[in-house]
């Protein structure tokens, strides 16, 4: 989790390589509408996030119900997101990304031919609600090369890193 530009999708397809999990980009569940929405600039609301997130949670639920792992990408900025998400499961972890809103801008300057319009960082980060540590996360800071964070969230999900980085 975490807002635009913080490196999800890169850093869920390292982490799932690492660990021969499943990999799914939570983005492929948004509908045409929503993408066509984001990419005009204009934030989704609750509304629209709602059936986004119902359907990440069910792929959630399914790998949990035949016991695979696997590694889904989603902003899920707010708690109440990721209670949608997790199912109140121990058994599912949340990992925050966690950069500073210079760095994250500075990325998505950079980034060409994505949906998410960089104009939509300050809603991002209006809505973000950092998990808290009764939500068990990961958090990891994204000022390493993305290959040093998967690293550290691997390390994490083995026990064997600490549980801020």
């Amino acid at each position: 989790m975490g807002v635009s530009g913080s490196g999800k999708s890169t850093v869920a397809a390292l982490v799932a390589e690492r660990l021969g999990w499943i990999f799914v980009d939570g983005d492929s569940f948004h509908t045409p509408e929503h993408v066509a929405k984001m990419h005009a600039g204009l934030a989704l609301d609750d509304a629209d996030r709602a059936p986004w997130l119902a359907s990440i949670a069910v792929w959630i639920r399914h790998r949990l119900e035949r016991g695979e792992s696997g590694v889904i990408v989603c902003s899920a900025l707010r708690r109440a997101y990721r209670e949608v998400l997790t199912g109140g499961s121990r058994r599912v972890r949340i990992v925050y990304l966690d950069g500073s809103r210079a760095l994250i801008a500075g990325r998505l300057a950079g980034r060409h031919g994505h949906f998410m319009a960089p104009a939509l960082l300050n809603s991002q980060f209006a809505i973000l609600e950092p998990p808290t540590a009764d939500e068990h996360p990961i958090v990891v800071g994204i000022d390493d090369p993305p290959e040093t964070v998967a690293e550290r969230v691997v390390a994490q999900i083995h026990g064997t890193g600490s549980e801020s980085a």
